[in-house]
């Protein structure tokens, strides 16, 4: 089968495009055929290494698991002889992680790992992109912090993967949303629920007068020191990106400020707990309240492409990977 392959740290020139032996099932494992995969920000990350302490989880010299990608949906091709509840010829949908990379025609997973029935509202594309943005966030705002109704919030990248998928899931929770986005993407961020916009080409965040219950930086672009003052009293800084200023903040906040620094690995949460959150995740699809945003589909071979426009800053929503026909 055709995988993409990253071996050492770096840039996007360190992927390729590999023919590697197809995964066979174990006794407790599902293969899946691979229709569509996701690539985020956080793969690009994972390619160079960055920062330097996810290393310890990564491998500390070069990555542990050559196949790249995590989010993944597709369609059950093979099932070991102990498994139970799946069956060949569904399509499910979720994430691998620290295991087998899903940039690939096929994956291997544990029944047990975080993967669900795919949506049937949603594409195959849609789908492999849900534990990144939808999950993410709806594990910030609804579960380990919950947001509630009246309460206010700042999202930082809001035209984002977990940005976009923060202002639906904290409009669905009540919230009153200020989303920080570019001007171009302000329509988009509109149409999702934000009730005002910051454009940050006009305004700093660092400069906005406003006071917030919460503020979500998506992206970890700004630090809790920075935003400190635009939280009320007793309010949360939030940010999914991992950095040793921010692990300082929260080590600093727990005890010795009313307003305090949040970090979440949500990958690394109990798969059996993030199970339940994405089956409350495919209710909301199903019933309009959040829908998962694509800007560009790339094929497998297009995979270092995809890296570089991520890293330009300028994708809205989700970037993913089309094993198949795009959009199936």
């Amino acid at each position: 089968m055709k995988a993409m392959i990253c071996t050492s740290y770096g840039d996007e020139t360190v992927l390729q495009l590999q023919e590697v032996n197809k995964p066979i099932p174990k006794e407790n494992e599902i293969l899946i055929k691979v229709h569509a995969s996701s690539i985020t920000a956080a793969d690009c990350m994972m390619r160079k290494g960055d920062p330097w302490l996810g290393r310890l989880f990564l491998g500390l010299t070069k990555p542990k698991y050559a196949i790249t990608g995590t989010g993944f949906s597709g369609e059950i091709e093979a099932i070991g002889d102990n498994v139970d509840f799946w069956q060949v010829g569904q399509h499910v949908c979720g994430e691998s992680i620290f295991s087998a990379g899903s940039n690939a025609e096929y994956l291997c997973i544990s029944e047990n790992a975080l993967f669900m029935m795919k949506p049937s509202t949603i594409s195959h594309s849609q789908a492999s992109a849900l534990c990144d943005g939808v999950l993410t966030s709806y594990s910030f705002l609804s579960d380990l912090y919950p947001i509630k109704p009246g309460q206010s919030i700042l999202i930082i990248g809001a035209s984002g993967s977990l940005g976009s998928a923060a202002v639906q899931v904290a409009k669905h929770l009540g919230a009153q949303v200020t989303a920080v986005c570019s001007g171009e993407n302000s329509q988009l961020v509109q149409q999702l629920g934000a009730d005002f916009i910051l454009d940050y080409k006009k305004q700093d965040v660092a400069e906005h007068s406003k006071q917030y219950d919460f503020i979500y930086d998506s992206i970890g672009k700004h630090s809790f020191s920075a935003c400190k003052k635009n939280l009320k009293k007793q309010g949360l800084y939030l940010s999914p990106v991992l950095s040793f200023k921010l692990l300082l903040n929260m080590l600093f906040t727990n005890k010795l400020s009313s307003k305090k620094a949040k970090f979440s690995a949500t990958g690394m949460r109990p798969a059996k707990h993030l199970k339940a959150l994405l089956l409350e995740v495919s209710n909301l699809i199903s019933i309009g309240k959040v829908n998962v945003l694509i800007d560009r589909e790339y094929s497998l071979s297009e995979t270092s492409e995809a890296h570089r426009y991520i890293e330009t800053g300028r994708k809205k929503g989700n970037i993913t990977i089309s094993m198949t026909e795009k959009g199936i």
